[in-house]
């Protein structure tokens, strides 16, 4: 279990002027022109740690939402016990598998220097790197472990295949043969923002197994985050936003579990996140059917209260997302389910929230309101297939982001 405690991000200031915590931040424009903005368009919430591999080289494949004229990568050690050393940190677009585009490798620098030292418990944000990416690029960020600094802090489950040289410094390698071994989580990287993306900020979903994208097709990108990502697409930039997910697989509202809390982890995975304009909350099914369970509707809401309070405080909207149906899963009483529908009400009656996104609606079957579609089911009767992913992006009201 991680322990909790307070989560600092420290950023860097770049040389184009980072703000720090504010959402969004801020550079002169050629020739001090308009402010240019830095826009999240990929995120990856810290869930644990795995052994550190000393010497290995990590490529992670990013899916983006949004493009941009330059990029800047997030490097984690939020949840590690020792100051973690990266030599050699790059980015670069993805042909296939570990191959990069041929000339699109670039290096990423940390207040001017190739390497850097990642605190204990902080996050550190690169200098811009000069890397035009479309919308919906794969991005490769690849770190080189020289050390062994304690626990790697990692998101678990990513659904997405990722590639591990297991000695050498590899990080500039185009030509991805070297990466023999595979993985399905992402190491060390925690977010990637672009510069003067077609879009007017971000949206964060926050969440845990359901909003991670469990039960979708691997390495498809089809969590409900991407397809609503898609629908954003659309759209004109003025209404635009990028789409930064920030769901853990057996994430709770009320405890610590796998990661920390959605109270103890807010500010970290969302508040700071940069051009943050709306959270989408769905949090609070693993407290209900987990061991132990929460039974007391009034500590959720009380939760939700504490929440959106503190989005507020930053200027974010919050909209609440009604808890999905889990008869037929583990876990399920019809007492627990009792505490669901409770909540459900509250969160239907507005409470705190800005808006509300009813995905319970969107998905339950009709005959049994208790569960899952069948057309929606993955086989588990509590994570979404892909076409379940998709009802709830469609469900949440676009209007409703800006």
């Amino acid at each position: 279990m991680v322990g909790a405690g307070r989560v600092v991000v420290a950023l860097l200031v770049c040389v184009l002027g980072a703000g720090v915590g504010e959402g969004t931040a801020t550079a002169e424009g050629p020739a001090g022109g308009a402010a240019a903005t830095w826009t999240g368009t990929w995120e990856a919430a810290p869930s644990g740690t795995a052994p550190a591999q000393p010497g290995a080289s990590f490529r992670n494949v990013v899916h983006l939402s949004v493009g941009g004229s330059a990029t800047r990568v997030r490097l984690t050690n939020r949840l590690g016990t020792a100051p973690l050393r990266l030599d050699a940190v790059t980015v670069a677009l993805r042909e296939t598998g570990p191959d990069a585009v041929p000339g699109s490798m670039r290096v990423a620098t940390f207040a001017g220097a190739g390497t850097v030292t990642v605190p204990v418990g902080e996050d550190l944000v690169s200098d811009p790197v000069p890397l035009a990416v479309p919308d919906a690029a794969d991005l490769l960020v690849t770190v080189h472990t020289p050390d062994d600094s304690g626990p790697a802090t990692y998101h678990r489950a990513a659904g997405q295949t990722n590639y591990r040289a297991p000695q050498g410094n590899r990080t500039a390698d185009v030509d991805g043969s070297a990466y023999t071994a595979t993985t399905t989580s992402w190491y060390y990287v925690t977010g990637v923002d672009v510069l003067d993306a077609p879009a007017a900020g971000s949206v964060v979903a926050f969440g845990d197994s359901l909003t991670d994208g469990n039960g979708s097709t691997r390495d498809a990108n089809r969590r409900w985050p991407d397809r609503l990502a898609e629908r954003l697409g659309t759209l004109p930039s003025y209404r635009r936003l990028g789409v930064l997910n920030a769901g853990i697989s057996g994430n709770r509202l009320l405890r610590d579990d796998v990661g920390p809390s959605a109270l103890s982890r807010l500010d970290a995975d969302a508040l700071s996140r940069s051009g943050v304009r709306v959270v989408i909350l769905m949090e609070g099914i693993n407290d209900i059917k987990g061991t132990p369970n929460a039974t007391d509707p009034a500590a959720f809401e009380d939760a939700y209260r504490t929440l959106v309070s503190r989005a507020h405080a930053y200027g974010i909207r919050v909209i609440g997302a009604t808890l999905t149906p889990y008869g037929g899963s583990s876990g399920y009483t019809a007492a627990r389910e009792a505490v669901r529908q409770e909540i459900n009400g509250f969160i239907r009656g507005g409470g705190p929230f800005d808006a509300v996104v009813d995905f319970d609606a969107a998905v339950r079957d009709p005959a049994r309101p208790q569960r899952i579609l069948p057309g929606y089911d993955c086989g588990d009767h509590l994570h979404f297939n892909d076409a379940g992913m998709r009802a709830l992006a469609e469900t949440v009201d676009l209007t409703t982001l800006g």
